[in-house]
């Protein structure tokens, strides 16, 4: 039993939600901090939650309820603008297929979870300053206000208030030269039109003339696609949201001229189904992941561009790995070190495959030629399916396997 009994977590997105009851499966009493006043219910963007990442899932009970929430996509097919195909990658045998939704309904699912398990959940506590001694830590709200514990995890996204008080110099988010959005069929509360009810068949990723695009079709036959759109000056999320909607989409149906299916996508569209959900960012790799009894936790440290299909599952795992390592190491500083060891490798080489993507999606018109030409010859020869994605999707966290320093 770990010496660690109590746990701060400053995020209740998603790695928060499922490092709390993790920990609560390693006997760890956590409790969640959120800036937000209230629950987030915002749309957000699509996600995909792959095998490993609902794998994971399992070990808190809550693969299952995420996979009722979203829709179930049993295929991947790689073309060209012009919709010839260059791959397709089907759900490696004996693994679940990926499971696609919004991001909002991973949060609800999660934070439902994490509520019906006894997690306390404190809404509009804005982390400004901690405060660190050998035995606990402290966490300062901006209302003034304060909360002690064992240890703190900062699971506050990719603008994270907690990794640059572990480290004043820490590096901040890199923007990948793409802005991003999103077209649907959305109801009231931000759910998908159609999404949970049925399965996808098939998602197509297209290398449009002038932009990257994808699009699908939902099971009550609404198409959903999304385009990432490249454009050298970065914006935040708030710059991108005051620029008027029917300006960003003239610009998408101009970027999509000519593409197959894409044209005909944007053109039919409105700006009533978009969301702009702003600029695509990946974190560097971190130097520092913890700092005596605070440690980085999912996006607020390794977050990958959308590109890899893996933010929301890494953060699962690392949540998982973090409150195995904490039930098995009584040092606080020896139990993150164990974390980051288990954790670095995999979710760098993650993130740095996925940022070669981008690269092709900012390619210009020649370079984008050749990748044509050349994928259907490597996918017949080396680039197989199994190669490319078992060991993201396989892999599996041994829950009941003892962690060493």
């Amino acid at each position: 039993m770990s010496g660690i009994k109590t746990a701060l977590i400053i995020g209740g997105g998603i790695a928060g939600p499922v490092a709390a009851l993790a920990l609560q499966k390693a006997g760890i009493e956590a409790t969640v901090f959120e800036a937000y006043e209230n629950a987030a219910t915002d749309t957000g963007a699509m996600l995909t939650v792959a095998p490993n990442g609902l794998a994971a899932l399992g070990i808190i009970g809550a693969d299952k309820l995420v996979m009722a929430a979203g829709t179930p996509l049993h295929s991947m097919v790689m073309e060209t603008g012009a919709g010839r195909q260059l791959m397709r990658v089907d759900t490696l045998p004996g693994l679940s297929p990926s499971c696609t939704m919004l991001r909002a309904d991973l949060f609800r699912a999660l934070h439902d979870h994490a509520l019906a398990n006894g997690i306390e959940f404190r809404y509009g506590k804005r982390l400004v300053d901690i405060e660190q001694s050998e035995t606990g830590v402290v966490a300062v709200f901006a209302d003034g206000s304060t909360a002690a514990g064992d240890i703190l995890i900062g699971a506050d996204g990719i603008h994270s208030t907690v990794r640059t008080l572990i480290d004043s110099d820490a590096p901040g988010p890199d923007y990948t030269g793409l802005m991003s959005f999103g077209f649907g069929e959305f109801t009231a509360e931000g759910t998908l039109s159609g999404g949970g009810d049925g399965e996808i068949e098939a998602m197509h990723f297209a290398f449009g003339k002038r932009a990257f695009y994808g699009y699908w079709r939902q099971p009550n036959g609404k198409n959903v696609f999304f385009s990432n759109y490249p454009q050298a000056e970065p914006m935040t999320l708030a710059e991108a949201k005051a620029v008027p909607a029917e300006e960003w989409l003239t610009k998408l149906r101009a970027a999509h001229v000519g593409d197959t299916p894409g044209e005909r996508l944007f053109a039919e569209t409105s700006v009533d189904q978009m969301i702009v959900t702003g600029p695509m960012e990946r974190m560097p790799h971190v130097p520092n992941w913890f700092r005596g009894r605070v440690v980085l936790l999912g996006d607020a440290v390794h977050a990958p561009s959308s590109s890899s299909g893996q933010g929301a599952s890494l953060a699962i795992e690392s949540a998982i790995e973090l409150a195995r390592s904490l039930r098995d190491i009584t040092d606080p500083a020896k139990a993150f070190a164990a974390y980051e060891s288990l954790r670095r490798p995999r979710v760098e080489d993650i993130s740095d495959n996925a940022a070669k993507t981008n690269n092709g999606k900012t390619s210009g018109p020649v370079a984008k030629a050749l990748f044509g030409l050349m994928m259907p010859i490597a996918t017949r020869t080396f680039l197989k399916p199994e190669k490319m994605f078992g060991p993201v999707h396989r892999f599996v966290i041994d829950w009941d396997q003892p962690v060493s320093v």
